[in-house]
């Protein structure tokens, strides 16, 4: 048996399991990277529109949206898929949707985002 002093360093073994674990989160990173960015732009948007005067209607709203999810790039959310509530003095704005990103072979991760702002109205 050797003592402690003569063992030193990790074996091959081991800096394939703490490559292929380093690999693993990378893979994670690159792939789920861009949902959160997109996820940024959206809550970006609404948020952004939170703090404007007012909107007469929800179709104003959809359009304002439309607009900016165009010239952001965002994909995943359409303005179908806003939810638009009457709120008192003002209308409450949500956008909830899932990501679903392919890892590899049949794995897949799904990240559901959920945002709501209030709006005010003219």
């Amino acid at each position: 048996m050797r003592s402690l002093q003569q063992q030193k360093g990790v074996t091959t073994i081991g800096w394939l399991i703490i490559l292929g674990l380093i690999g693993f989160f990378v893979l994670l990173t690159l792939r789920m990277g861009p949902s959160y960015l997109e996820y940024y732009k959206v809550s970006s948007t609404l948020e952004s529109m939170a703090k404007e005067s007012g909107f007469g209607s929800p179709q104003e709203i959809r359009r304002m949206a439309e607009n900016r999810f165009d010239i952001s790039y965002v994909t995943s959310i359409t303005k179908k898929d806003l939810k638009i509530k009457p709120f008192g003095q003002n209308y409450l704005v949500g956008a909830k949707y899932e990501s679903r990103v392919h890892l590899f072979a049949n794995v897949y991760v799904v990240m559901v985002f959920d945002k709501q702002v209030k709006v005010k109205r003219v």
